[in-house]
């Protein structure tokens, strides 16, 4: 065994976060549809939290925003003229496209890809498939240029395998790691990794929301991962039809813990069957369920009590909840968290954040982070100008008030100059996290 810790891996917020409601099932997103967002206030919280991982003694890297507005994938659909022409065209013709192209969405790095680490994978490699995210039109645009800014944090191929994104077919629908949750004894030992699923690649699915994610996906990425220790789990319907668009929004785990809301899974004991005949002689896995008649899951979603990160900390034998302040404003929600402590089980403590602008768009503090599991060499081998400490916080906090809005409504989206801005403080991140002079699409053509 190598010994490991679990990094965390935060998207940082993009200069045009706004509150367009583009995807069916996102409750929270639906809600705010609309109303005007506060881009600088986003970042800003989003740095915070990185501050209180790193300040707890996670390692923390920065996953850098992709190129909005997409002026080339208008293009491809049809807007020509110069970057404003199109931008300016789109708006009066296609407002709705027009949003899609300014999403920031890829700040929810828990969608960026699925992560097997070196213990579980068949060639002692960390494996990366960025998700293709195909059943929101606005996320479908993410693929590429997340496998680019992977690839960019992780460059050592001896140690690293960021893969393409799997066939942009409904088959192979991937929502990332979302999805998916990896538990163990130790982050450098052979571990479990439980694949939930929506529905199967030839299912007819007529519910009321999307299901997003396919078996056959999950099942693809295991083979491409040589992932050890897989389980598929069902997600449950009644769940989905309930608005959890990711099963991250009712179950978290960490270590030996699955920490979960009885509505999560299509069949639990099952699931917890097989979790533990694929743990069996390596940890005794630990369930912590929170059930509907304690916790209704109108509720659970809406306070996103299972969106938290559940971090195993430095010098702590028991897990911490890093949760959203919805959570602690959600009297049920907040009861649930105080008897899972107060059990002497593995959740010991709870620690609050405010990532509001986030969560009015339908991602709380889980969405933000991508979880990967790197030894010491591992380590050593990413990107250090992207590893987050005290002084880059101050970098990028001079770096948000200087290029970020505080006010941005949709129909500020239709203003030209926003992608002048845009472009111009994604530039100088590019200098800032050493990525290189061609990383965004826009410099590959100047």
């Amino acid at each position: 065994m190598n010994p490991a810790v679990e990094a965390n891996c935060d998207g940082l917020v993009g200069p045009t976060h706004s509150f367009a409601g583009l995807a069916p099932g996102n409750l929270a997103s639906a809600h705010n549809k609309g109303d005007p967002s506060n881009p600088r206030s986003a970042v800003l919280e989003g740095l915070a939290k990185m501050r209180l991982l790193a300040d707890r003694g996670l390692p923390q890297f920065v996953l850098p925003p992709h190129e909005r507005p997409d002026v080339g994938f208008l293009r491809r659909i049809g807007f020509a003229g110069t970057d404003a022409r199109v931008i300016e065209t789109a708006a009066a013709q296609a407002p709705e496209l027009l949003n899609t192209a300014c999403s920031a969405s890829p700040m929810w790095a828990a969608n960026a890809a699925t992560v097997t680490p070196s213990a579980d994978a068949a060639d002692g490699r960390v494996h990366f498939t960025p998700a293709n995210l195909l059943t929101n039109l606005h996320r479908s645009l993410e693929g590429d240029q997340t496998m680019r800014a992977l690839r960019r944090l992780f460059p050592d191929e001896a140690r690293f395998a960021v893969h393409e994104p799997l066939p942009a077919a409904p088959h192979f629908a991937d929502e990332g790691a979302a999805n998916h949750v990896r538990l163990c004894a130790d982050h450098g030992e052979a571990g479990v990794n439980l694949f939930v699923w929506g529905r199967e690649a030839w299912e007819t699915w007529s519910g009321r929301f999307p299901a997003r994610q396919t078996l056959q996906a999950f099942e693809a990425i295991a083979r491409r991962h040589g992932a050890d220790g897989a389980v598929f789990a069902r997600q449950g319907r009644a769940a989905i039809e309930a608005g959890v668009f990711h099963n991250d929004v009712v179950c978290v785990g960490a270590r030996t813990c699955l920490f979960f809301h009885e509505a999560a899974f299509e069949d639990t004991v099952g699931v917890q069957a097989d979790i533990r005949a694929a743990a069996a002689g390596k940890f005794e896995p630990q369930f912590v369920e929170i059930a509907a008649a304690d916790l209704p899951l109108s509720e659970a979603i809406a306070s996103y009590l299972f969106n938290s990160m559940l971090v195993s900390l430095p010098g702590e034998d028991r897990l911490t909840l890093i949760a959203p302040m919805e959570t602690a404003e959600t009297p049920r929600a907040k009861a649930a968290v105080d008897r899972a402590m107060a059990s002497n089980g593995p959740i010991g403590r709870v620690e609050y954040v405010d990532v509001r602008q986030s969560m009015r768009n339908g991602g709380g503090p889980a969405c933000l982070r991508l979880r990967v599991a790197l030894t010491d060499a591992e380590l050593a081998a990413a990107n250090p100008a992207q590893r987050f400490d005290a002084t880059l916080q101050d970098r990028l906090t001079v770096w948000a008030n200087e290029h970020y809005r505080d006010r941005l409504s949709p129909a500020d989206l239709a203003d030209p100059h926003l992608l002048v801005e845009s472009r111009r403080a994604l530039d100088e991140l590019t200098q800032i996290l050493d990525l290189g002079s061609a990383f965004y699409p826009f410099q590959q053509t100047v």
